[in-house]
């Protein structure tokens, strides 16, 4: 029986323990993932995951928000107002209510509705609406709708920013990947002439120099390489961050570093930036919102008037209260004219005034920078292009040249020197061909955001496109 007993406490606790090791995290806690998990992205994945994680998007998206909410504030200011209300009061004395002026007015209104009650029961609704009031509520309303198209242009302009580090990130990925690549066949070019001139020194058919000389160049071709992948995990890093990716899962692009040349319209350009670019809107918008400022200041020097109407029940029996006796009204309306305020009105138009000289200034200043920035990726492109087709060239050359210093070191026509010469060489044009391609990339991506070119609707309706890949 204790063994049996022993057995079956043994079981329990085991299955006790496999339940605890399978038990789901608590709720909202972060289940981080494994070492062995792997994500897929492209370019596409990148950019639409940044924007539907980004805080600041989030953030900006509800500035939106507030600012549709305030137009519907500003128009409540062109509808009528109206409120109820109650209140009871005990008072001490009130007029004498059995004068002949009382009995006079008995078969209309209780005088008790003019003169109050000691128990005071008050009922009123009471309603009014702006009539005139300079057009400061115009203007008002002129400036919400401004400022709704301001959050709103802010808003595309935050999410701008965000594809363009999200490429910037897809593509410095890309190249450390290919960097990476490039280090790695140096190294093992250098390891495998490494070994052929240890072979041939050992044999005697090699200096001794050649082999210390090819032993060195694997030593410095080494801390490349580790550069190389130290970028691979850094940059990776930042797009796991910008994503908000758990920093435990491994992610791995599904494109290469590639391109497809366009042509360099700079009119079309500079048009399509004037017309769509941000900044430039939120330039314009600023100047309607100067311009309704000085509209809403210039409303103190006119007239302000306002309709009025009340209706009330008043008795010291509540159940003697809501009828034609206990009930009055009335209904008005008046207006008021600042003589003098201080030269206040006089001083915000001057402000107002000044605020709007400024951003007419502002947007001149974008209109210039605009352009500028247009003719900079403009060259940009031109310059990355020409590097581009430039080590296209010279990288057949690089390789032929290499198999002619291998064949002929064998030979013993070349030299040693010769052989590292030609490795470090194909290198380097292959390294000049991946930047080439990366600043083009670069560049392109830099001209979508002067131009505002989201990177979702603008190549969803364009077949062809700077940032197309081959």
């Amino acid at each position: 029986m204790k063994d049996l007993f022993r057995k079956s406490a043994c079981i329990t606790i085991a299955l006790f323990l496999s339940l605890l090791a399978v038990t789901p995290q608590a709720c909202g806690d972060e289940v981080p993932l494994q070492e062995s998990d792997t994500l897929y992205l492209s370019l596409e994945d990148v950019i639409i995951t940044a924007l539907e994680n980004n805080r600041d998007i989030m953030i900006q998206s509800e500035e939106v928000a507030y600012a549709r909410a305030n137009i519907t504030a500003a128009q409540s200011k062109f509808f009528p107002q109206g409120s109820i209300g109650y209140t009871f009061t005990y008072n001490g004395s009130v007029m004498l209510t059995d004068s002949p002026l009382a009995s006079t007015l008995s078969t209309k209104k209780d005088i008790g509705i003019y003169t109050g009650y000691k128990s005071d029961n008050l009922a009123t609704l009471a309603g009014s609406q702006m009539v005139y009031d300079g057009g400061a509520s115009i203007a008002n309303l002129k400036e919400a709708r401004v400022k709704l198209k301001i959050q709103q242009e802010t808003l595309t302009a935050r999410k701008l920013d965000i594809e363009f580090e999200a490429k910037r990130l897809f593509y410095g990925l890309l190249l450390a990947y290919e960097t990476a690549r490039i280090n790695q066949d140096l190294v093992d070019q250098a390891q495998a002439h490494y070994k052929d001139v240890k072979n041939r020194y050992e044999q005697g058919t090699s200096s001794r120099f050649d082999a210390l000389q090819s032993k060195v160049q694997i030593s410095k071709a080494i801390p490349p390489l580790v550069q190389a992948q130290n970028s691979i995990e850094i940059i990776s890093n930042d797009m796991k961050k910008l994503l908000y990716l758990d920093m435990n899962c491994k992610i791995k692009l599904k494109e290469s570093l590639r391109y497809s040349p366009v042509d360099v319209k700079l009119e079309e350009f500079l048009s399509e930036a004037y017309k769509n670019s941000p900044q430039m809107n939120l330039k314009i918008l600023g100047v309607d919102l100067e311009k309704w400022a000085i509209e809403f200041a210039k409303s103190g020097w006119y007239p302000n008037i306002n309709a009025t109407a009340n209706y009330s029940n008043r008795s010291d029996d509540v159940t003697n209260w809501f009828n034609y006796r206990h009930s009055n009204w009335n209904a008005g309306i008046g207006g008021t004219v600042s003589i003098f305020d201080g030269m206040s009105t006089l001083a915000k138009v001057r402000e107002a005034r000044a605020r709007y000289s400024q951003a007419v200034f502002s947007k001149e200043n974008i209109i210039e920078q605009i352009a500028v920035d247009v003719r900079r990726g403009c060259l940009d492109l031109k310059e990355a292009h020409a590097i581009i087709l430039s080590q296209k060239d010279s990288l057949a050359e690089a390789k032929d040249a290499l198999n002619i210093s291998y064949v002929g070191y064998d030979n013993g026509v070349m030299i040693n020197l010769d052989v590292i010469d030609a490795q470090v060489s194909l290198s380097q044009v292959e390294k000049n061909l991946a930047g080439g391609i990366y600043d083009y990339l670069m560049a392109s991506a830099y001209l979508d955001k002067v131009m505002g070119r989201e990177y979702l609707s603008y190549y969803s309706k364009n077949s062809g496109g700077i940032n197309d890949k081959e």
